[in-house]
C-alpha cells in the first residue's frame, strides 16, 4: 500500500527532507523520560535543560548527526551498595530532538542535577539574488 502524503504535490518542490524530518519527529516521541523544559532565552537563542539528577557528566553523551540533537545516559553499576529500598531510577536512556536548518548547539553544562543545552540560531540576513535571463 503506497503512502499519499502532503509533501507529494507538485507544488512543493523540494520539501523531500522535511518530511523526512517530520517523521522523525513523531517516531522520538519516548517515554517522558527524563523529564526536560525547553526556555526561550532570546529573539535567537533556546535552552533544552533535562532532569538527570543521579548522572554524572562521564555518564552523559550529547551528540548532533543529520540535524537531530541526541542525548544519552547510562549509569555505571558497580554492584558495591547493598539497598533496602530502590526508589530512585538508574536506568539508561536516550532522548532525540529534531532541528531545524541553521540551528546550532552552542554548548552543554551540568549542574545540581540538571543538564542544560544551549542552541542558538544565527542572525538572518537578507539576500537579493538577481537571475540572468539566458537566450537570444
Amino acid at each position: 500500500m503506497s503512502r499519499v502524503s502532503l509533501f507529494s504535490s507538485p507544488l512543493l518542490l523540494g520539501f523531500d527532507d522535511l518530511e523526512r524530518l517530520l517523521d522523525r519527529a513523531v517516531k522520538t516521541g519516548g517515554d517522558g523520560y527524563p523529564p526536560y523544559n525547553i526556555e526561550k532565552r532570546n529573539e535567537l537563542g533556546l535552552r533544552i535543560v533535562l532532569a538527570v539528577a543521579g548522572f554524572s557528566k562521564d555518564e552523559l553523551e550529547v551528540t548532533v548527526e543529520d540535524n537531530q540533537l541526541a542525548i544519552r545516559g547510562k549509569q555505571n553499576e558497580t554492584g558495591e551498595r547493598a539497598y533496602l529500598h530502590r526508589g530512585i531510577a538508574a536506568r539508561q536512556f536516550a532522548r532525540a530532538f529534531v532541528l531545524a536548518d541553521g540551528l546550532q548547539v552552542k554548548g552543554a553544562s551540568l549542574e545540581n542535577g540538571l543538564l542544560s543545552i544551549d542552541l542558538e540560531r544565527p542572525a538572518p540576513g537578507r539576500m537579493i539574488r538577481r537571475i540572468e535571463i539566458e537566450g537570444v
